[in-house]
């Protein structure tokens, strides 16, 4: 067996998507096809010391992709595939990947309910706390009031107030992330006011990143990302921790099912709130 780092080629980009399918082990999915191909390009771009693959025969049995942003380190995707699964390589891959994580103070991971991927998760030092996840058609009767928070459509030109909210959650922006969420997610949600500030992706049904200086705007984000998913489509939130109750209650106020899925992990900081992060950018 031997582990390269990830190119940023279509071919590589097509294995490790199709590595992701056989292992199941995508948290939350980066979203379609073209958009898991463009986030591993990507990342092998801008973190090609974090992005890895193992081969054995010439065939990819697994991969890793990790970044880091400003002493954020984040693990966005980790499989191995069935038939190489309990022989080391995963553990390589991680040990290999955390190299790429030297001098982080931080870090934060989106991980599925595997067993395999949670403990070697646990092992590399994250603290894993349990997540919800809430689905189903959104009840728009039970949307309250907006009150007097606006919001409107973002784009290229707030990527600063994006990367101010995410130093303030995070300690670290997501740099050239947001560049990519941009072009591929379907609508970037803005509230900048007196109050504080926040942003919210949303992609058809699904919001996928958001982020605000209080709770106030967070539930003022994710109401009117909720009230944008178009009708007779599923909303989707995942990842919710316990201190992202402010979400849970708007999802049940517009009737969303909650279950309970996957886990957020963190090591040197608490879960950010108010946030909802991104199984894919984190």
């Amino acid at each position: 067996m031997i582990l390269r780092p990830v190119r940023d080629s279509a071919a590589d980009a097509e294995a490790v998507r199709e590595l992701s399918a056989a292992a199941s082990a995508d948290p939350a999915g980066a979203g379609p096809a073209p958009l898991r191909l463009a986030r591993t390009r990507h990342l092998a771009r801008t973190d090609p010391g974090g992005c890895w693959l193992a081969e054995s025969g010439g065939e990819p049995v697994g991969v890793v992709l990790s970044m880091r942003r400003e002493g954020l380190w984040s693990p966005s995707l980790y499989a191995v595939r069935p038939s190489a699964q309990g022989k080391g390589v995963g553990r390589l891959l991680l040990e290999r990947a955390a190299t790429h994580a030297r001098g982080c103070l931080r870090g934060m991971v989106c991980a599925s309910d595997s067993a395999a991927a949670v403990r070697r998760y646990r092992l590399a030092g994250f603290t894993l706390h349990p997540a919800m996840r809430l689905s189903g058609r959104v009840d728009r009767e039970g949307l309250l009031d907006p009150g007097d928070i606006p919001v409107h459509r973002g784009n290229a030109t707030h990527l600063h107030l994006l990367d101010s909210v995410d130093r303030r959650l995070r300690g670290s922006a997501h740099g050239p992330d947001h560049e990519l969420m941009l072009g591929h997610f379907e609508e970037l949600l803005i509230a900048d006011a007196l109050a504080g500030s926040g942003y919210c992706y949303r992609d058809g049904g699904a919001v996928k990143l958001l982020a605000a200086t209080s709770k106030r705007i967070a539930a003022r984000l994710l109401r009117e990302a909720l009230a944008r998913v178009p009708y007779g489509v599923e909303a989707r939130l995942e990842f919710l921790t316990a201190e992202q109750e402010w979400a849970l209650d708007v999802g049940l106020e517009v009737g969303l099912t909650p279950r309970a899925g996957g886990f957020v992990g963190v090591r040197g900081m608490r879960p950010p709130t108010p946030y909802l992060p991104s199984g894919a950018f984190l």
